[in-house]
């Protein structure tokens, strides 16, 4: 199972939260819930109906409709059967599987939006079964249960207006609508938002995905004209294939027994130009690249033709080309598709993210982001002449300029750092484990429990009698009659033990299970006691009233020290000992090439919203004859270089704004300050201080410091730069030195 991610547990709190409030109104409310393709909003939803629940302050029982376009409903469904497999806090079913013609407590019923529209529907009308969903809901309120509707990819479906009338229909104490672009006119009581930036952080989607990589694209009009629009359809298989060969050697590099996917696209509007893009497709495969159906290594997903899709998202599947249709694919999950091919034959496209979510995956998201940056990139390969890149978050994802280095770059092999991912603010790791056990001793817990457990029971009233209903008053009326618990209700109410004693940590199934494997643990190297051969008597003595304590006790003492631990780790830093200036740089529409800045490494020079200061000390390195090259780094990660400083007893990644590479072979690393304090800059510049005299000890050439102009307005005085203590930086600058190179 794969663990949450931080920012799918704060979105779950989040949804939580809003659901609970919106169920405490007394008329109908609408939630929207916007999450990115590839941000895993299936299993954040799958969490959060679960913790819905089993929330306690939730008091009327709940019952679940799941729906969804074309068949992303079965995929739904079988990834939340995967999900509650371990737990069984929900059960997923189809009309079929209803028992009774109603929907349960915490059962899902899921069922295709476009089929239950459809005039006649088995599901909709009278049947001799009575077997619609009208008598179904009749049936699911009689029983007191509260409906909530799910309605999954809302953007397909929710605004039309025979399903707003089937919504009313339905009538949902509450409605969440989930999408990766829900409709600018949803009028929602209540939205939980997913950015994108985070998704990336946590190594779930790919950086970005650049569009027609070593061909030029330029901007005009709001659309994207490129250099492979003059190109054949052969040139962009033979491109595509050629990047996919050199994806599965950066795998095979990596040691990962991963088969990139190259995807063809074809428009999803049928005409007969559709088999004849087909057939060309296929020939050029067959008879320029060996790659055929009969060899596995090409598949097909289209109407009417499924060919080679049994193990298609299985990471070492033997095909290598899909050929596939966008409509055919909604919610379809490759995560080893990386490059999307397209060709002129669509006329134009507006790129959203809805479009290039096959290829947003990343194989593996507990991993994340790989060490080789070519594995962290989605490619597509077009030769369309017209290219539109939506207002959404494409556009921002999409990159559509590549800046290369030069090649009389010299390598400069510095070492860099960045911090490190931490994934256990909120989740336990194995850790938890072995700190549980050294509690545990230093508790004394083994002594302190008792051995032979009376066991559990719960106790009801029975036989009570009064005499009238103001002889009750003031009364303290208590369970008279007790019954053991066993079994699953003793596994139950052992749940419910662990998840109330997890806070802070997020109650996610992998926490969980954390937590008991600590305690089966203890009980197997402790007491001898293997939780396979008396898993009850286990369970049991945990629970029972002479030990409960003493549990709680040893996990708040984990926790404690488990937090210490990982706010330890979220100070500490990953080195690379041997940077070098990037080989190429992808970015966005927003970013503009700027002319004749010769003197930069990477070529073109693209910019975005550089400050002021940045671009003036650009317009003077250009000047410098003695300079052969300057970079201006990045401020992310481990593609840019970055220096470690101290603030406040915390290691932090620096990201210096300027190298400079001098002709005589030193170089210079130079951070623009324009009016910075030296409570806010001090810190950063005795870092860089530090470093580059470590460097310069171990043989190389480096020099610098922080710099600013003498003119803070129009920056048209004397460069200026502070390589000293920071306990001498002076708000007169009096004692900075002149930049001359």
């Amino acid at each position: 199972m794969m663990q949450l991610k931080n920012y799918q547990t704060i979105a779950i709190d989040e949804l939580l939260g809003k659901a609970k409030k919106l169920l405490s109104y007394t008329d109908n409310k609408k939630l929207i819930f916007k999450a990115p393709t590839g941000s895993g909003k299936t299993i954040m939803m799958a969490e959060f109906l679960k913790q819905l629940c089993e929330d306690k302050e939730i008091k009327t029982p709940l019952s679940f409709i799941w729906t969804a376009p074309r068949q992303l409903h079965e995929q739904s469904k079988n990834k939340l059967d995967h999900y509650y497999e371990p737990s069984r806090a929900l059960r997923c079913s189809f009309f079929e599987d209803l028992d009774g013609k109603r929907i349960d407590q915490n059962e899902v019923l899921f069922f295709n939006w476009e089929s239950i529209n459809k005039e006649g529907n088995i599901y909709i009308r009278d049947n001799e079964q009575d077997n619609n969903l009208s008598n179904v809901l009749a049936n699911t309120r009689e029983e007191g249960r509260t409906i909530i509707l799910i309605i999954d990819e809302s953007h397909h479906h929710a605004t039309s207006e025979i399903s707003q009338n089937l919504i009313k229909d339905i009538g949902p104490k509450l409605t969440v609508e989930v999408s990766a672009t829900p409709t600018l006119d949803g009028v929602a009581d209540e939205r939980v938002s997913v950015q994108l930036e985070d998704v990336k952080a946590e190594g779930m989607i790919k950086k970005a995905v650049i569009l027609n990589p070593e061909f030029k694209n330029l901007i005009k009009d709001a659309k994207v004209q490129s250099q492979l629009s003059k190109q054949s359809e052969e040139i962009v298989i033979e491109l595509a294939l050629k990047k996919r060969k050199a994806l599965k050697e950066a795998y095979a590099k990596e040691k990962i027994d991963i088969n990139p996917l190259v995807l063809v696209q074809l428009p999803d509007r049928k005409t007969s130009l559709e088999d004849v893009i087909k057939d060309k497709v296929i020939a050029i495969l067959k008879d320029k690249h060996k790659i055929t159906t009969e060899n596995g290594k090409l598949a097909i997903h289209l109407s009417g033709d499924h060919e080679n899709l049994e193990n298609i998202s299985k990471a070492d599947s033997e095909a290598e080309v899909l050929i596939f249709k966008q409509a055919l694919a909604l919610g379809w999950d490759c995560p080893r598709a990386h490059i999307l091919v397209l060709f002129r034959d669509w006329k134009s496209i507006v790129f959203s993210i809805q479009t290039i979510g096959r290829i947003m995956r990343m194989p593996d998201p507990d991993y994340g982001h790989y060490t080789n940056e070519i594995l962290n990139f989605g490619y597509i390969f077009t030769n369309l002449d017209d290219i539109a890149i939506q207002e959404d978050i494409a556009r921002d994802y999409i990159t559509v300029h590549t800046a290369r280095r030069r090649g009389d770059y010299a390598p400069l092999r510095v070492p860099s750092c960045h911090s490190k991912r931490h994934r256990e603010k909120t989740r336990l790791s194995s850790f938890f484990i072995k700190v549980f056990l050294q509690e545990a001793d230093a508790y004394g817990l083994a002594k302190k429990i008792q051995k032979k457990s009376k066991g559990m029971s719960v106790n009801f009233i029975s036989d009570f009698k009064a005499e009238s209903v103001d002889a009750l008053v003031g009364q303290t009326i208590t369970g008279n009659k007790g019954i053991k618990m066993t079994g699953f209700d003793l596994q139950k109410y052992f749940d419910y033990f662990v998840r109330k004693n997890l806070s802070p940590f997020h109650p996610e199934d992998r926490s969980i299970g954390r937590l008991k494997e600590a305690i089966y643990y203890f009980f197997d190297q402790k007491l001898n006691m293997k939780y396979e051969d008396v898993q009850e008597e286990v369970v049991e003595m945990v629970l029972s009233e002479e030990n409960i304590q003493h549990f709680v006790n040893v996990i708040d003492q984990t926790k404690t020290k488990y937090r210490d631990h990982v706010s330890k780790r979220e100070k500490e830093l990953d080195y690379d000992d041997s940077w070098d200036v990037p080989e190429s740089i992808s970015y966005s529409s927003a970013y503009a090439e700027i002319d004749h800045k010769f003197k930069s490494i990477m070529q073109p020079f693209y910019c975005n919203e550089t400050s002021i200061i940045e671009r003036a000390f650009i317009d003077f390195l250009e000047k410098q004859s003695h300079i052969h090259w300057w970079f201006k780094n990045g401020d992310r990660d481990a593609v840019f270089l970055a220096v470690p400083y101290q603030e406040n007893g915390d290691k932090k990644p620096f990201y210096i704004d300027f190298i400079v590479q001098m002709k005589d072979g030193s170089t210079g690393l130079f951070d623009t300050k324009s009016g910075l304090t030296r409570q806010v800059a001090g810190p950063k510049i005795d870092g860089l201080n530090a470093y580059i005299k470590e460097q310069n000890k171990k043989g190389k050439n480096l020099f610098g410091g922080i710099v600013t102009n003498t003119d803070p307005r129009k920056f048209t005085g004397r460069w200026i730069y502070f390589n000293k203590d920071s306990k001498a930086l002076t708000v007169s600058n009096d004692n900075w030195e002149n930049l001359v190179f």
